[in-house]
């Protein structure tokens, strides 16, 4: 089966069409993302009414190029999925009409994504892993440990209690009069820095549950960044490098708790999954593995172009519900809030199988 996955939850303008054979394994025919870093920039993050306007005016020709180069036209797509939440509700609402009204004028299924559900499931279009699997699925808006038990089974065993991973890093890059996006640029600073200058807190290290706190880690680097202002760039690269050292730190502490549960209660995992923005960041995929390694399981991280928002992981969350039959309604209704272990997933009696197309 093929589908469209249209993506517009945050700052990407994004569309893919995926391929999804009867083993349950993926192919993506193509996957074009436009990205708004450039229209936010000066403001040091995203704004909601910017992004929104921007899916406006670049969606259709996205849409289009993913078409073209998939090489496949609408009679030859069997679903529209579109990223229904959770996320700016502006850009939600653009993206989720837009498939509708494909979807209402070509006579296709609707599938309206949950954009975390997107995350959860990627490493299945990469790697086809099975299921369960415990996702660390780290982002700008989101910082969560799940139980993955199949399509729509989700069980969150922890998650952040302030800030997400990502906005923290941000955070940290304005706070030092970095560019935005922050992340990028905090990770290429700590390269230069000396990681042991600064001695910052680990924050929840220790607790018995796998849940995350950055707000006093952010805190703690904003008062050390006062002390020694003004700041020279090895102060920079020195806090950088310190910042990134803590959140690896609580990072292992809160993974290796998160897999003692995951195991207490489901068994050994599959896999270890990173999902998300922040799973690109090559510092916390190196610490990841040795901690898969620590436990004899293996860390599926899809490509850093997989983990940040684009139409793929849409679209292949698409086909995965579609082969179980779970489709939407035109009434689907974008949400800005959309927990996880909020998606349902019945599974029915029978697969689903693609129309014989012409």
């Amino acid at each position: 089966m093929v589908v469209l996955g249209i993506e517009t939850t945050c700052d990407e303008t994004a569309a893919a069409v995926v391929e999804r054979f009867e083993d349950g394994r993926g192919r993506i025919l193509s996957n074009v993302v436009l990205s708004q870093v450039s229209e936010h920039a000066a403001f040091g993050g995203v704004v909601p009414e910017i992004a929104a306007r921007a899916h406006v005016e670049a969606l259709d020709v996205i849409i289009n190029k993913a078409m073209t180069q998939a090489q496949r036209r609408y009679n030859n797509i069997d679903a529209i999925a579109a990223a229904a939440g959770p996320g700016l509700i502006g850009g939600v609402i653009v993206g989720l009409t837009t498939a509708k009204a494909i979807a209402l004028v070509n006579e296709k299924p609707l599938i309206a994504v949950n954009h975390l559900e997107a995350h959860a499931l990627t490493a299945r279009l990469t790697d086809h892993t099975p299921f369960p699997y415990m996702l660390f699925l780290a982002s700008g808006g989101h910082t969560q440990v799940v139980a993955v038990r199949g399509v729509g089974d989700y069980v969150r065993l922890g998650t952040t209690v302030d800030d997400a991973i990502g906005e923290a890093f941000d955070k940290t890059a304005k706070l030092l009069g970095l560019g935005y996006p922050g992340g990028p640029q905090v990770e290429k600073e700590a390269l230069k820095g000396d990681p042991n200058r600064f001695a910052l807190p680990r924050p929840m290290v220790g607790r018995p549950d796998c849940n995350f706190s950055f707000s006093g880690l952010k805190t703690a680097l904003r008062l050390e960044a006062e002390k020694i202002a003004p700041l020279s760039d090895q102060d920079v690269s020195d806090l950088c490098a310190s910042f990134q050292a803590a959140v690896v730190d609580v990072i292992l502490d809160r993974i290796r708790t998160g897999l003692r549960m995951f195991r207490n209660k489901y068994g050994a995992p599959t896999a270890l999954v990173a999902a998300g923005g922040v799973a690109a960041n090559q510092v916390i995929r190196k610490v990841l593995h040795r901690l898969a390694f620590e436990i004899g399981t293996v860390v599926v991280a899809p490509p850093p172009e997989l983990c940040t928002d684009n139409g793929a992981m849409i679209a292949w969350a698409g086909a995965e519900r579609l082969a179980l039959r779970l489709t939407d309604g035109l009434a689907a209704a974008p949400r800005a809030r959309w927990p996880l272990e909020e998606v349902a997933g019945v599974q029915p009696a029978a697969p689903y199988r693609a129309l014989n197309r012409s």
